[in-house]
């Protein structure tokens, strides 16, 4: 029977390293073999430390991994956003274009959606209904990023913000689906 041979380990002092050999057997090799390129301990722990310390410098001098993430266009923020009922509100939705967001209350800058808390007819209300549930919807698909505008609250205290995912408006979204129009300025009749 021709088995393969298991040589013993060398000890350190031998200076060897291990080349692979055709048949895939292990095979020792000194420091003077050119035969195959061999990483002692020393180098290889150096090598190691050296590539960990560049790593950990490149995300500290860029600012951590914040500004990382938002450079590779991830958004960082994400909830389980709900409808709003009662007085504790924390991330849930109060109608097409307004949320609560980590205790504070969000007007969607960049769009306008029908009333459903005070609405001038049935239709309104139905509308105004179907924008807040996809919002809902929306919020809950994944992380989104919170973009200021020229002003940072509206007149009601509320933060003005526009909802963007992947660099896309939310509230593009629900104008082309028909549940919202662009702000103008001022509500308009959407009865």
């Amino acid at each position: 029977m021709n088995e393969p041979k298991i040589a013993a380990l060398p000890s350190r002092s031998q200076n060897r390293g291990f080349l692979r050999t055709e048949r895939g057997n292990l095979q020792a090799t000194s420091a003077h073999d050119n035969e195959g390129f061999v990483i002692r301990w020393p180098a290889f722990i150096i090598t190691t430390a050296s590539l960990c310390v560049a790593l950990f410098l490149v995300i500290f001098l860029s600012g951590g991994t914040a500004a990382t993430t938002a450079a590779a266009g991830i958004d960082p923020h994400r909830a389980s956003f709900g409808i709003c009922f009662g007085p504790e509100r924390y991330a849930c939705v109060v109608d097409g274009d307004t949320i609560w967001f980590e205790g504070r209350k969000i007007r969607i800058a960049d769009i306008n959606t029908p009333e459903i808390s005070s609405p001038g007819c049935a239709s309104e209300k139905h509308l105004g209904q179907r924008a807040k549930i996809r919002l809902q919807a929306l919020l809950n698909q994944g992380n989104f990023s919170l973009q200021s505008i020229d002003r940072d609250q509206d007149k009601y205290g509320r933060d003005l913000r526009i909802i963007t995912r992947d660099g896309e408006s939310l509230g593009d979204i629900l104008v082309a689906e028909g549940l919202a129009e662009r702000w103008r300025g001022y509500r308009r009749d959407w009865c």
